[in-house]
């Protein structure tokens, strides 16, 4: 018989919403033994509109990518440490695009059966960004996507 699913992609971008998406996709790996991918996008799709409409120049953009890229590599060297407190590997992915875009090209690549997002943030900055990119993977996503809106996710997490 098959599982449900044995692939999760998880998509991470540092927000609370995301971490507690994560903390889901690791129990959910070792309650059902599947494989899990994290997966942070550096907007480049977002600078390059800041570029164009002269919001930033260009060293700003160079300087704010990287930073980005900093982020996402200490973003997912958290969630890869968090997975190996509960026994379960996790790969990580950092990729550069529209975020809808490369996470929906990586639950490709994986043969996801499932994606998890965080849910809504409190924050309207945070939740009008996140939110453009949760509708696009909702609407264009050819597997199953489940926005983690759990409350106590953090003390599931740590009793688990």
């Amino acid at each position: 018989m098959k599982t449900l699913f044995s692939n999760i992609v998880v998509a991470v971008s540092g927000s609370d919403a995301s971490i507690n998406a994560a903390r889901f996709a690791i129990m959910m790996g070792k309650q059902y033994q599947c494989k899990v991918t994290a997966v942070y996008v550096v907007d480049t799709a977002t600078l390059r509109q800041l570029l164009l409409t002269r919001i930033f120049i260009e060293e700003e953009s160079r300087e704010y990518q990287q930073s980005l890229h900093e982020n996402g590599r200490r973003y997912l060297q958290f969630v890869t440490e968090m997975a190996a407190e509960k026994g379960v590997t996790i790969d990580s992915v950092l990729r550069e695009g529209a975020i809808y875009t490369e996470i929906l090209k990586v639950a490709e690549e994986r043969k996801a059966e499932l994606i998890l997002l965080g849910g809504w943030e409190s924050r309207q900055d945070q939740r009008d960004s996140i939110s453009v990119a949760h509708r696009e993977i909702l609407y264009y996503a050819r597997c199953s996507v489940l926005i983690v809106k759990e409350r106590d996710v953090e003390q599931l997490f740590k009793s688990c």
